[in-house]
């Protein structure tokens, strides 16, 4: 059925649920398993260009982003791994969330996305986007949304 699912992580609880879904249909299908999470490229912060940061600071910053990513894709690969379930860990640096998905999938050549979605409507989705839809209108493989 399907030979490589990408799943997106944040290592938040809805998120959470979305992996334990995905190693379990991984694992009916004899599927690979690769768990990813996307890192911003550089700080943003409230003041959104009011406070200067050195650089060594800016790099110190992206590090813990990455390492913090890194750890949370870790934990998939290990209950992937539990489950035997071949899987890899993928951390990737970029601005837009929905794009590096959909980067990642056809890097990986994944015939399956799996990602959580918060469920927002109204007002909320238009004002914090929805990186969800921009996946599901813009994938050229099937993507399964989880609530």
């Amino acid at each position: 059925m399907y030979q490589r699912i990408l799943v997106a992580t944040d290592g938040s609880k809805l998120s959470k649920k979305a992996v334990s879904s995905a190693i379990d249909l991984a694992a009916v299908c004899g599927a690979e398993l690769v768990a990813l999470k996307v890192v911003p490229r550089y700080p943003q912060s409230y003041f959104e260009g009011g406070i200067a940061l050195e650089n060594n600071e800016v790099q110190a910053v992206e590090q813990r982003w990455a390492d913090e990513g890194q750890a949370v894709v870790d934990a998939v690969k290990k209950a992937a791994d539990a489950k035997g379930v071949k899987s890899k860990a993928v951390v990737v640096k970029s601005d837009v969330v929905s794009d590096a998905l959909l980067a990642a999938a056809k890097k990986h050549q994944c015939d399956l996305i799996v990602m959580a979605s918060h469920g927002r409507k109204g007002i909320k989705r238009l004002l914090l986007g929805s990186e969800t839809q921009h996946v599901l209108t813009h994938s050229s493989i099937p993507v399964l949304v989880l609530r």
